[in-house]
């Protein structure tokens, strides 16, 4: 494979002459550039990832950082960023957490991962980080984007949708449907993300007389297996209900899975209302209706506006992105029986 000194020394320049011509920066004569750029043709000359980083001053890589690599939800996510940065002739390096820290101190080491493999700028998608975990960044806290999250002072560069408003269009959808029996399960209470979403839940109950104390709530882990749990624990409680919202789609398949194999027909008997609106929620049976959460066009906003700080690019973004209720099989009317009097 042909290197950029072979390059040089067939077209009779010096290597840092077929550096400019091959960066396109500084200045260079046309006939010299007329002779490199013959001699790349008939080398077949290809920079290498190495050589590219050497001639533009940065490592042509974006760091993504996500709380954990599992489950369903966040492969979409780095398929989106992979292909986006590829056609735009940069790569991807992911860390995740992991280890027996807490998220916040999981967070800040896999931000320290990245910046320490040279990465140019940093997408990262948690809620757990604080406003002096990004200050100690210094200088490099500006090449860093933040997906569902804000925080003071950085909010052009925070990428976030309204989970208050997602809870709240949740327990609008059931009421539409007559629900007003209603378990809840619910993600981990450590994640402000679903404080906030079940907070919006509780508050549109509560606004349609419905007594939120009362309501059949349990704390689970954003996991097919915790909605399985959950729903079998919701079961055997006693409780009665004619629907169940979940905190996450996961857990909604988990829960689904369950009331199958427990007889229980959905929406026949119960309604199920997922939270997200991943790829997979159009899969189960029943089609799982659920809260669309725009994670595609805020991952792209969000990516958008961090190329354009670390290349000078000019991609559009916003920070409008909406939220909205897909309505599929598993989202029926209360049976006359199940809805409250």
């Amino acid at each position: 494979m042909a290197t950029l000194k072979d390059v040089a020394q067939l077209a009779g320049v010096g290597l840092g002459t077929a550096s400019r011509v091959v960066s396109g920066k500084g200045a260079v004569s046309p006939k010299t550039l007329a002779r490199v750029r013959k001699a790349i043709e008939e080398l077949d000359f290809q920079p290498s990832h190495a050589a590219r980083s050497l001639m533009s001053g940065t490592s042509q890589m974006i760091g993504v950082y996500i709380p954990y690599l599992s489950g369903t939800f966040y492969t979409p996510i780095l398929q989106l960023v992979y292909s986006e940065l590829r056609a735009a002739g940069l790569n991807m390096v992911v860390g995740f957490g992991i280890g027996s820290a807490d998220e916040r101190q999981q967070a800040v080491e896999g931000i320290d991962f990245l910046n320490q493999r040279g990465c140019d700028g940093v997408l990262v998608m948690s809620n757990a980080l604080k406003e002096e975990d990004i200050a100690a960044l210094g200088p490099r806290q500006s090449r860093m984007v933040l997906l569902n999250h804000c925080l003071p002072g950085m909010e052009e560069r925070c990428f976030t949708v309204d989970h208050k408003l997602g809870g709240s269009m949740a327990a609008r959808a059931l009421l539409a449907n007559k629900h007003r029996k209603i378990a809840v399960i619910a993600g981990p209470n450590s994640a402000l993300d679903n404080v906030e979403r079940i907070g919006g839940f509780m508050d549109e109950l509560a606004q349609a007389g419905i007594d939120t104390a009362g309501v059949w709530l349990t704390e689970s882990n954003f996991a097919p297996e915790g909605g399985w749990d959950s729903a079998k624990k919701l079961l055997a409680s006693g409780y009665d209900f004619s629907a169940v919202f979940c905190a996450n789609d996961e857990m909604a398949v988990g829960a689904l899975s369950y009331f199958q194999q427990a007889g229980i027909a959905v929406p026949g008997a119960v309604s199920v209302l997922g939270y997200d609106d991943t790829h997979s929620a159009e899969f189960t049976a029943p089609r799982l209706s659920s809260v669309h959460m725009p994670w595609t066009e805020m991952t792209l906003n969000g990516l958008n506006c961090l190329l354009n700080r670390c290349y000078g690019m000019a991609r559009p973004y916003t920070h409008d992105d909406v939220v909205s209720v897909t309505e599929r099989a598993s989202l029926g009317k209360a049976k006359a029986g199940r809805a409250a009097k």
